[in-house]
Parts: C-alpha cells; structure tokens; sequence
C-alpha cells in the first residue's frame, strides 16, 4: 500500500504526525526521550485534541501502510517515532552503512549556487537526505514546484566514504550524512 490510497484526512493525519514527531513535540504537549519515541496512547490523544479521530488501526495504517516507512512502534507499539527528517535533535539510533557508488540528491534550481560553493546541507534538519536512485531524487525535487525547475546531483558518496564521511541508511532505504562537499557532486 502507498500513500496515494490514503484518504485526504489519513493524509492530513500523517501529516500531522510527521510535523509532531519530526519537529514540534512539545506543542502536541508530547515528551519525546532522547531517541525520538514519543508515548503511543499520548500522541493518539494529542491527535485527538487537534480534532482527528484516531484509533489503533488508523495509527496502524499510518505506520504499516506508508510505503515511505515515516513512522515505526517499538516492539509492543507503545512507543512510536519518525524514522528521519528530525529538526529537534533526536538520536534514533543509525547504524553507519556503507553507500553504493553513487547516490543522488534532488532540488530545485535555486539552490545551484548556494550548493556549488558550499556542497549539501542539512539545513534544518540534522542530516542531508540522499536517494538510492535518479527516479526517487526527482520525486522529491518535483515536490517542490518552482519557476527554476529542479535540480539532480550525483553524489560520490563511495569516495566520500573513503575519505572519512559517515553514511547511515533508514530502513525505508533513505541513505543519510552530515554534509556533502561540493567536490563530490555532480550535475545530471
């Protein structure tokens, strides 16, 4: 299941989640541990007082049938967590992976000069979000429509690798780093 079978209010629940577990904790008055889990039935409650009907199986379905994995349980579901995109500092417990060759990176145009001097950053996110292939990075830079069309970058990330840059991969298969140097992009 993807998350164009979601109807337009399980959408706006994910949504919702994405912008509690992610970003804004203590404003769904939520306590998130050092690992990014947040208490499962509290944020149910907090989705609750934002006027979402939300039950087990919707919670569910927002964990188990997002093809993206934005979301997973501990291992009894009483915990809950986003698996990446944090802003507030989270430790969710990355393993180092070694990267293929190369992985890819899309944006939108604007960003080309800012990028050619100084390499990918993660902004306000606490790592810069690579993709496995061309197909998944232009699905993400056409999210964002601008008058300068999107951008896709090949990143040498074998050769980051070698040369001391720590590479982590989620388990919805977004690969992940701190920062990526110019000298280790191309434009394709």
């Amino acid at each position: 299941m993807n998350e164009k079978q979601f109807s337009a209010v399980e959408v706006r629940i994910s949504k919702c989640i994405s912008r509690i577990l992610r970003h804004r904790p203590e404003e769904a008055g939520v306590a998130m541990d050092e690992h990014g889990w947040v208490d499962t039935e509290d944020l149910r409650k907090a989705l609750e007082r934002r006027g979402y009907s939300v039950d087990a199986q919707c919670l569910d379905r927002m964990v188990y049938g997002n093809s993206k994995t934005r979301f997973v349980y501990n291992e009894n579901k009483s915990k809950i967590r986003a698996c990446h995109g944090h802003t507030v500092k989270v430790d969710v417990e990355l393993k180092a992976a070694r990267p293929p060759q190369f992985l890819y990176h899309g944006t939108i145009g604007e960003n080309m000069a800012s990028i050619a001097t100084e390499g990918l950053l993660p902004m306000k996110r606490l790592y810069v979000h690579l993709s496995a292939d061309v197909e998944s990075a232009q699905q993400v830079a056409k999210r964002r429509r601008t008058a300068s069309g999107y951008i896709i970058y090949r990143i040498k990330s074998k050769d980051m690798m070698y040369d001391g840059h720590t590479f982590w991969q989620v388990e919805n298969g977004i690969w992940m780093t701190k920062v990526v140097p110019p000298h280790y992009l191309d434009i394709l």
